[in-house]
This record gives C-alpha cells, sequence and structure tokens, in this order.
C-alpha cells in the first residue's frame, strides 16, 4: 500500500499567516473566557476589562510628613525677627484660630488645619510652637484622591497584572479582578516505543520527555496545560485520544507520528475528525508538522524529536496562544555576529540552527551546535537560533549573521567563548568562573587544531589544547608559538590527564596495548581529525609502524570523550582513546596509555577581571579537588602561566 505524501511543503511564513488567518476566522482568537480571581492571586493574568478605582487613593487628607498641622493663614506673619507662636492643642480637640496639632506621616488632616510644617521647623517650648517662616496652604498635605480618584481607569484591558498593579488595585479598594481564563491545553505524546518512567525503561523503549517539554513550554505562554496519558501508534487509540482531550481543552497537541510512515497516524486522524490545514513546513527541522482544526479548536501535530517538536511549538503554537490571549508576541533580542564556520544548507527549506555566542578578538563570534532534531542537548547549550533563509546554499566561515538571542542569550554578562578540545574540566570551569565574576563560559569542541586556529582568526578567546610536537616530545607551546606568531595570547596550564583505552567492563577483548587494536574482531572508535586524541593515536601508530586504514573504526569519529565513552558502553564499539574521567564516568575499565598536558590557550589581556578571575579559579583548592575526583587528574600546577606573545615592539 503506497503511503500518503504531505500534503503541500508550505514555506514556513505561508503556514504561519494561513494558521492564524484560520483561527480568526472561526472565531477561537476571540473565544477567550474570564473569570474573577483575587487581586493578590492575580499576578501575570491578563485583565478581562478596565479596572476603575473603587475608592480615591488616599481617601481622606492626610499629614506627607511629621511635624505639626496648622492653618495657614496663622503663619503669614511669620520670619526670622518675627516668629510667630501657635498652641498645641490636644488631638481630637476642637480647632481655635492660633492653634496646632502634633501629625505623623499619614496621619489623618484634622479639621480646620490646611497645612503641615516639618518637624524640623518647629521649635517646641512651654506647650507652644515656634515658626520662623509661614506655611502656604495645603503644603505637605495629601490631598483625597491626589494618586487615584474613585472611578477613575487603573488598568485598561489586557494588560497584565504586576506586583505593582497588584499594589494599586489594593489600595484603590478593588479586591477580585475579572481576567482571562488560561488557555487549556492538552499534550498527547504518542508512540508505542515511549514509556512514561524512568522505571520502564529498557532497550528499544524511549522516555516520554517531549510532552514534559510542551507542557511548561505552553504554561510560560500562560496556558493551563496537561499531559495526557501515552497512545501507541494505533489508529484508533490516538482518535479516542484527542477526541477525549478536545472535549475539555481550547487547544491540542500531538507529538510524533506526524510523518508519512506506515506508524505515523496523526495526519489521518486528524482528516477523519476535521480539516488539516497545512501538513508539511519547509523548514530544517521541523518539516512534519500538521496544523488542523476539529470541532473549531485548533489541533496541532508536532514531530517526535525535540528540537524538531519545540522549534514548532514556537513557530504556531505559542503565536496562537498569545493572540488568544491578547498578549504581544516579545521581540527576540538579536545579535549581530560573523560565523565561526562554514554552514552548507539545502536550498529550498528554510533552516533553524541552534548556536552558541560569544566575544572574539573582533567582535561577537557565532558558533553552530549540532544540527540533528534528535540533539536534545543543542536545546540547552544553545543560547540563540540562527535562520538561514530558503534561497541560501549555505554561508560560509566568517559571514556576518544575525542571532535570534534566547533569554539565556540576552542576560547581560561577560561571555567567554572556548572553541577547542574537550575536557570534563570545562563544565566545572564555567560554574566556578561564573560564580567568581559572573562570566559565561561557552563552549564549542571542534578540536585543538581548529582551536588554536579559531582563536588565530579572531573566532575565540580560549581554546583547550593538547598537541604533542614530535620533535621535542613538548606539548602546545612549539605549536601556539608557531601558529600565533604575532598574535596576542597566554598559555595557562589546566592538568596533566591521563590517556587510554575505554573498553567495556571486564575488557573481554583483552586490549592492552596500541598493537591489540588490530586483533580480528576488535572494533574502534575515533576522535575527529584535528583533535590532539586524534593526532596521539596517529602518534602511537607511526611509532609502532601501524598502518591506520587497517584499524577497524579509524574513520568513525565522534567529537567529545564523552562521545568516545558512550559508543563503547552501547557496545558500538570495543575500544576507544580518551581520558579516564570519561571511563570512570560510564562505568567502563580504563587501559592506560599515557599522560598528557592540557592547557587552556586565551586571549584575554593580562589587566582583563575575567583573566584574573579565570588565574583565581584555577589555583582554588575546591575547584582541583573537584575536577581530580572525577579521575586521572593531576591539577597540582594549574593556573601557572607556561608562556607568553612577545610584547610587540615600535
Amino acid at each position: 500500500m503506497k503511503q500518503k505524501a504531505y500534503l503541500e511543503m508550505k514555506p514556513r511564513a505561508e503556514a504561519q499567516a494561513l494558521w492564524l488567518a484560520a483561527l480568526k476566522a472561526c472565531g477561537w482568537l476571540a473565544d477567550a473566557a474570564m473569570e474573577t480571581v483575587a487581586a493578590e492571586a492575580a499576578l501575570d493574568r491578563l485583565l478581562a476589562e478596565p479596572v476603575r478605582a473603587r475608592r480615591s487613593v488616599p481617601h481622606y487628607n492626610s499629614a506627607a510628613m511629621d511635624g505639626i498641622a496648622v492653618r495657614a493663614a496663622d503663619t503669614f506673619a511669620a520670619g526670622d525677627r518675627h516668629p510667630v507662636w501657635l498652641q498645641v492643642l490636644a488631638p481630637g480637640s476642637p480647632f481655635s484660630a492660633g492653634g496646632c496639632y502634633a501629625v505623623n506621616t499619614g496621619a489623618p488632616l484634622p479639621d480646620g488645619t490646611d497645612a503641615v510644617v516639618m518637624i524640623e521647623h518647629v521649635v517646641y517650648e512651654g506647650g507652644r510652637a515656634e515658626l520662623m517662616a509661614p506655611a502656604t496652604p495645603w503644603q505637605h498635605v495629601r490631598l483625597i484622591g491626589e494618586d487615584l480618584v474613585e472611578n477613575e481607569l487603573i488598568l485598561p484591558e489586557h494588560e497584565p497584572v504586576t506586583p505593582e498593579a497588584i499594589a494599586a488595585l489594593l489600595a484603590a479598594g478593588v479586591d477580585e479582578v475579572a481576567v482571562l481564563a488560561r488557555p487549556r491545553v492538552a499534550v498527547i505524546p504518542t508512540g508505542s516505543e515511549l514509556v512514561a518512567t524512568q522505571a520502564e525503561l529498557a532497550p528499544g523503549k524511549i522516555l516520554d520527555v517531549n510532552s514534559h517539554m510542551l507542557c511548561a513550554a505552553a504554561r510560560q505562554c500562560g496556558a493551563a496545560a496537561r499531559r495526557c496519558d501515552i497512545a501507541p501508534d494505533d489508529k484508533a487509540a490516538i482518535q479516542a485520544a484527542v477526541q477525549k482531550a478536545l472535549a475539555d481543552s481550547d487547544l491540542v497537541l500531538v507529538n510524533a507520528g506526524t510523518s508519512a510512515g506506515t506508524e505515523d497516524h496523526a495526519w489521518s486522524v486528524l482528516n477523519s475528525l476535521g480539516r488539516v490545514l497545512v501538513h508539511g513546513i519547509a523548514t530544517k527541522p521541523g518539516k512534519p508538522v500538521i496544523l488542523a482544526l476539529v470541532d473549531g479548536k485548533p489541533v496541532v501535530g508536532l514531530p517526535g524529536y525535540p528540537v524538531s517538536a519545540k522549534l514548532t511549538f514556537d513557530l504556531f503554537v505559542k503565536p496562537a496562544l498569545y493572540a488568544r490571549q491578547r498578549r504581544q508576541l516579545p521581540k527576540p533580542v538579536l545579535l549581530e555576529g560573523k560565523l565561526a564556520k562554514s554552514l552548507p544548507s539545502e536550498v529550498g527549506v528554510e533552516e533553524y540552527i541552534r548556536v552558541v555566542t560569544g566575544d572574539g578578538g573582533g567582535g561577537k563570534v557565532v558558533v553552530p551546535l549540532g544540527r540533528g532534531a534528535g540533539m536534545i542537548s543543542s536545546l540547552v547549550r544553545a543560547d540563540g537560533l540562527l535562520t538561514v533563509p530558503a534561497d541560501c546554499a549555505g554561508l560560509a566561515a566568517g559571514s556576518p549573521v544575525t542571532v535570534a538571542l534566547s533569554a539565556k542569550g540576552a542576560v547581560a554578562a561577560p561571555k567567554l567563548l572556548a572553541i577547542g578540545s574537550h575536557d570534563l574540566a570545562l563544565d566545572l570551569l564555567g560554574m566556578h568562573l561564573k560564580r567568581r565574576c559572573g562570566a559565561v563560559l561557552s563552549c564549542a569542541n571542534v578540536g585543538s587544531s581548529a582551536g588554536v586556529l579559531a582563536v588565530r582568526n579572531g573566532e575565540a578567546q580560549m581554546a583547550g589544547v593538547h598537541i604533542l610536537d614530535e620533535a621535542t616530545g613538548a606539548y602546545n607551546l612549539p605549536y601556539v608559538r608557531r601558529m600565533l606568531a604575532g598574535r596576542q595570547w597566554q598559555l595557562v596550564h589546566l592538568a596533566r590527564r591521563e590517556q587510554g583505552f575505554l573498553v567495556q567492563a571486564g575488557n573481554p577483548k583483552q586490549i592492552h596495548c596500541v598493537e591489540d587494536l588490530f586483533a580480528p574482531g576488535v572494533t574502534y572508535v575515533n576522535r575527529q581529525r584535528g583533535s590532539g586524541t586524534r593526532m596521539l593515536l596517529d602518534h602511537c601508530l607511526r611509532q609502532k609502524g601501524l598502518a591506520p586504514e587497517k584499524l577497524d573504526g579509524y574513520t568513525k569519529e565522534t567529537a567529545t570523550h564523552m562521545a568516545v565513552a558512550a559508543t563503547v558502553a552501547a557496545g558500538a564499539a570495543d575500544a576507544g582513546l580518551g581520558i579516564r574521567a570519561a571511563a570512570v564516568s560510564l562505568g567502563l575499565d580504563f587501559v592506560p596509555l599515557d599522560y598528557e598536558q592540557y592547557d587552556l590557550l586565551v586571549t584575554l589581556h593580562e589587566e582583563d577581571p575575567v583573566f584574573h578571575a579565570l588565574l583565581a579559579v584555577l589555583r582554588d583548592e575546591t575547584f582541583r579537588k573537584q575536577v581530580e575526583a572525577l579521575g586521572g587528574y593531576d591539577l597540582s600546577a594549574a593556573g601557572e602561566v607556561l608562556g607568553r606573545s612577545a610584547p610587540k615592539t615600535e
């Protein structure tokens, strides 16, 4: 049986316009209900109608200062040479000409008085008050309604209630307000492979995390969201789940099963229940989106991969929820920068790429992260989103780009961009650096040699490096001096770390040396070309006279030590070269090979506060102990400046 293809791959902008127009036409955008809540519980809610003051603020004439309440006319003759003396009257006694009352700030103004004289300008003597200057009528008096007058508008409709608004509402006698009801969103996770709890997880099963992410995203948009039970890949089950969710929801999200495979039933279900407006958009990721109306309510089918699901939520669900609540979509904070590496793209498809940003030698630098739709790590690591237009075949390294920053990226804090070799210690370094000086460390793992090039090109302020110079046997300094001649740099030691072979627990293939990697049936996982670990392996192979092409898995590359460890732990390879800490982390056995030197190449000026904070962290005993506890590290000399560029001569 031939599978149904996408109805039509619509451009993103066209699909968005069609979607919002359909929601408007069916009345959904104008159909928001209202409810009454206590004013003190209305924070961030949208007012359904204008709110007017039920009493004036203040609701009585009151003293604005500590001092005495007087009738201003009794003080007009006062001067430096002719003081006026007023009789201090008892509280509550009738006013008489030439009298005054002692008052405190906020006290009602006594009958017969029309001004307050600050206590600093009053001299008391024998039950009388001496004034050396006249008072003017209504000075230092808060008049009835000075702030708000009864029936005056406090807040217009569709205004969000802020903490300050709560104070104004309560002061004006407003105890309850009518607010727009939160849109009710139901999220239906689908897939026979999904499980709801960690306890149910097994090979072939996937933990349902998307529904929790989507519920949280809906709540961020002001909605009331709930997660439905997992629906298996069965048309009848999915249809029943959608119908049940529609009964008590304003918007339904169906997650996964939106493509055109044999187990993808979302389109046929929604097409049978209502009207599918869009099936497929020309974006990457996020292509298999379904936009439908069922019983006058929107139902959105979101792709199953986390990155795709979140992106398409932001493109189609978020604008709908904001529009229903009469909210304005927040405008993104934009950053102009240059691309750190080339970025090929598919013509005809609008591509969204998550990035990290930072300060380079020549301005802001944008580094693309992994582009897989299932790369959930990119969702938390990224601080911005780069859009490549559909008519673009890609962007060259160094191209000027505009990035829409996330809330994380928009935080005004110093950003230290590290592009280079991966190490587990960098996560701890970033945490300690932020604590010490507020700087944010963003890392992109590209290998040691690519990191040095990034520093040389002004694309990064720091690079982790571990490059062995075979001629001298020294690490890093010879290579850095050769590559960065004439440029500003400093090389700071971080750690000696133990490199070796990561093998499965018990070392079933009996791998004890480099030669054992070539035994029949042994598979290997390599690091990417240009990484220090890859260079170390190649050095060992040359020393032993071993041919790389005969190593089964030599061309199978990963970008980090933890990726090597995960590949071995999953049984997809028998061995890989990496650091001991990665083996410890995943419970693998470790075959020691050698210690290497891992340093930080930085371009920060010596007087830069972030550089001082960096050295302080590296020399901090707590930081050293935390890194050494990972296994295979020696930080006894961390923070030592191993070399720096020669000073420029005039």
